[in-house]
């Protein structure tokens, strides 16, 4: 079917020469006056209007088309509308530019300049519209923007609506990369404190030193450096949701001022003698085992139990089955979108890679994989190689899933290290991982720790 075109002009013989110019191409619908222009749009809904500013009952200013413009984009904004006038004075297009038209050209119109002019228009039109239902599709499939359709993230989904409206204080645990930021904003935004501040901290990146400053606030001269008072975290989050990941990073002396913060909801800043009251609720992270920890004594029991009034426990993305290949080519739709590549697929030998994967890095590797190979690909189909998998057979009889991931996962820490020296820090980047979480699989594995430190 050829695209509509509908064609706004109070000339008849105007409106009949560009239907017989541009009837080739297009499907032409006409209107000599507003009130049959908005009735022929609602009848047919063009993507693109050519529109004369100079309508009855007051042809001689641009009034009458200007408000025929503002009348079809309050039916459809994305509609494309191009302004054929002949008064072309700088101050009339520039109002209609300004009032939503796409472009403006002179009568008379020079019809190669219009026809290439109309072309650009309807392919500006099917793209956004594409997009469209693509994000209405996107969204029909997320919650809150995750994705998941296995009976184990619905069953997270779940419990996340089930939390959510209450204050208690919510641990998330999982492997580094499972997407427990995305929960504790999930949590945030469906609880009655959407509407305030969402702060989050990863405290594995703040140096010891730093860290009570970074919670708590600091007053002016409390340390050398501190110029001027500051709030910290805890204080921005008032009203809302304050989100520590990687809590197991937390030195124990600030574990307890923070566990007397969860008790009363009151802070002192650093160097400060005032108790600030204020009303926060704290949902926190791990990928370590905090029992171990506390085993250890590198985590307070007592705060531990004030943290993890619910738990919830997110599943690496290496167990949840077909959602694999889900996420993968949601992604790869969104990517597209993002670099303004279209048609891109993934080949069969792909899929199959991106289900044999270990995924050591879950969602996050995934997605980065994804990105890299999206961006470098030179055709229109993904291949393993683009992915840079590694490729594994079949497993030989006798060999059990967990042995061969294992064995996966040792063969991709060991490349990793080979191939950065030993360095753990651009090891564990590549593979979309976290250093602890590097350290863990190689303890788990049995490999040795390289003599570089970084």
């Amino acid at each position: 079917m050829k695209p509509k075109l509908l064609i706004v002009d109070d000339d008849e013989e105007i409106r009949t020469q560009m239907k017989w110019a541009l009837t080739k191409e297009y499907d032409i619908v006409m209107a000599g006056h507003r009130l049959q222009a908005l009735e022929q749009f609602q009848i047919n809904r063009p993507a693109v209007v050519l529109l004369d500013l100079g309508l009855p009952p007051n042809p001689a200013t641009p009034e009458e088309g200007l408000a025929t413009l503002s009348e079809l984009l309050a039916l459809d904004k994305q509609t494309k509308i191009i302004i054929i006038t002949g008064q072309a004075e700088k101050n009339i297009a520039l109002r209609a530019v300004g009032a939503g038209a796409y472009d403006i050209i002179g009568k008379p119109a020079d019809m190669d300049e219009l026809k290439m002019l109309l072309k650009r228009c309807f392919y500006v039109a099917h793209l956004e519209r594409e997009y469209q239902q693509i994000q209405q599709q996107l969204n029909n499939d997320t919650f809150e923007g995750m994705l998941g359709t296995n009976e184990r993230m619905q069953s997270i989904f779940d419990l996340i609506r089930k939390v959510a409206p209450a204050n208690a204080p919510v641990l998330i645990l999982g492997e580094s990369g499972t997407g427990k930021e995305m929960v504790a904003k999930a949590i945030h935004q469906k609880s009655p404190r959407k509407g305030h501040p969402f702060i989050a901290i990863n405290c594995s990146a703040i140096p010891e030193s730093l860290m009570e400053s970074e919670l708590f606030g600091h007053e002016k001269g409390s340390f050398t450096g501190a110029h001027q008072q500051r709030k910290g975290r805890i204080e921005s989050a008032n009203g809302g949701t304050l989100f520590l990941d990687e809590i197991g990073e937390i030195p124990l002396p600030i574990q307890v001022k923070l566990l007397r913060f969860l008790q009363e909801q009151r802070i002192e800043r650093v160097g400060g003698r005032e108790e600030i009251t204020v009303d926060v609720r704290v949902v926190s992270a791990t990928n370590a085992n905090l029992k171990k920890g506390m085993q250890q004594g590198t985590f307070r029991e007592d705060l531990f139990y004030r943290i993890a009034v619910v738990q919830l426990l997110l599943p690496p993305l290496r167990e949840r089955g077909e959602d694999i290949s889900f996420i993968a080519q949601t992604f790869l739709q969104r990517i597209c979108l993002e670099i303004g590549k279209t048609g891109l697929s993934f080949s069969p030998d792909a899929l199959r890679a991106i289900r044999q994967h270990a995924w050591p890095g879950n969602v996050r590797e995934l997605q980065n994989r994804v990105r890299r190979s999206a961006i470098m690909t030179e055709g229109k189909r993904i291949t393993s190689q683009d992915l840079e998998l590694v490729h594994t057979e079949s497993n030989p009889v006798g060999v059990t899933l967990k042995v061969a991931r294992e064995t996966l996962e040792r063969e991709m820490l060991n490349q990793a290290l080979k191939k950065h020296a030993g360095k753990i820090t651009a090891a564990a980047l590549e593979l979309g991982i976290s250093r602890p979480t590097f350290y863990e699989l190689m303890e788990k594995l049995g490999i040795q720790k390289p003599d570089q430190k970084d």
